[in-house]
């Protein structure tokens, strides 16, 4: 089986595109990567589009019509929060099995206006009687398990949103790019304790694309600045018999990112940095303790230290994560990719992580599915 590599990535800047269509966002960032690649849409054996939004709407075939209908098979995929990294997991799957040398992996989203998420449709899960199935709700929760399990305070979930607002200010494609120190931070709107305003995702439009190909491909278009796909892996949640949040949103993380470190043949202390499923400020501390970059209650002080921030041991979410660079979420696995890409290859700008070799990106659907990709500089 060939070692598959991304040969061209790319994204158009996160924001609001009330003139556009979705798959006209999509199609811009297919022909940013296959640029990047210096490949066309001819040269693709397949195409794997992800949104949540608009994938019923065929997608992929929509991105086709704008960029040159070739006749390869579109796969559409809708997977929550973890839908584009599914589209590059299939993509990895068919470029591994030798079936293609070359396929595209797309993520474009329109999200809804307001906040996502609401009451349970089929009346109370089985996993509880009190909650809410409103994202802000889900996740004010898990925090506070994590808060009287382990002692972490508000301040520290507030430090996420200010390191990640200002890693934003370097990045031009983040939808919010100006400070927020902490007291701006924790004096913002009550959405749901103990989060305000300021640490919940952007809610944007947004796409980003990434050309996947096969070793033999990759050798033909220069190794100089390939990136080669060391684990992708896609999990859902395993059953357990008891959880105090309304849904665990651990337990997929922890499952997805174990097979990833088994796939690649390390483990967490090799990594270079970290992009990580931040929608929410309790959620990158939790996550933390999922991927293994801390122990089991350390989450807290790891942000206090300054470890997670540019220029600490294992820089998290430089590109502003989800709570300022955007959170499309059909596009915001692929995306989350693109960044890594961009600092193994020396060119993240601003922001760049010195001499960065491995990075690994997360993402996780409610519901629950987690992809966990490990990239390494070829």
């Amino acid at each position: 089986m060939s070692d598959v590599y991304i040969a061209g990535a790319d994204m158009i800047a996160f924001g609001r595109y009330p003139d556009r269509a979705y798959f006209q966002l999509g199609a811009e960032a297919a022909l940013m990567a296959l640029d990047d690649a210096g490949l066309s849409i001819k040269d693709m054996g397949a195409v794997y589009a992800s949104s949540v939004f608009n994938a019923q709407s065929m997608l992929g075939q929509k991105m086709l019509k704008e960029i040159g209908q070739t006749g390869v098979p579109c796969i559409n995929v809708s997977n929550a929060c973890a839908s584009g990294a599914t589209a590059v997991r299939e993509a990895f799957v068919a470029i591994k099995s030798g079936l293609y040398d070359a396929v595209i992996a797309v993520g474009a989203e329109q999200n809804p206006r307001g906040m996502l998420g609401g009451a349970p449709p089929f009346g109370p899960p089985p996993e509880g009687l009190f909650g809410s199935e409103s994202m802000p709700a889900v996740f004010a929760e898990a925090g506070m398990v994590h808060a009287a399990r382990y002692g972490t305070t508000v301040e520290q979930f507030a430090q996420v949103a200010v390191k990640n607002h200002h890693h934003a200010t370097m990045n031009p494609k983040a939808y919010y790019r100006r400070e927020t120190p902490l007291e701006e931070v924790l004096a913002s709107e009550i959405i749901a304790e103990p989060l305000t305003k300021l640490m919940c995702s952007a809610n944007v439009d947004g796409a980003a694309a990434v050309v996947l190909v096969s070793e033999r491909k990759a050798r033909e278009l220069g190794m100089g600045r390939a990136v080669r796909i060391r684990a992708s892996v896609l999990a859902s949640d395993p059953y357990e018999p008891r959880n105090p949040e309304m849904f665990d949103p651990n337990s997929v993380t922890r499952l997805a990112a174990a097979q990833a470190y088994e796939m690649a043949g390390l483990g967490p202390d090799a990594l270079d940095l970290v992009e990580l499923h931040d929608c929410f400020a309790t959620a990158e501390l939790l996550h933390y303790e999922n991927l293994g970059l801390c122990g089991d209650g350390e989450a807290g002080r790891l942000i206090d230290s300054g470890a997670t921030a540019l220029g600490g041991a294992i820089p998290v979410n430089v590109s502003g994560g989800l709570l300022s660079k955007g959170h499309p979420i059909g596009a915001t696995g692929v995306a989350n990719i693109v960044e890594i890409v961009e600092h193994l290859r020396g060119q993240a700008g601003a922001r760049q992580v010195d001499g960065a070799r491995i990075g690994l990106a997360h993402v996780l659907g409610f519901g629950a599915a987690a992809g966990v990709h490990i990239l390494e500089k070829a």
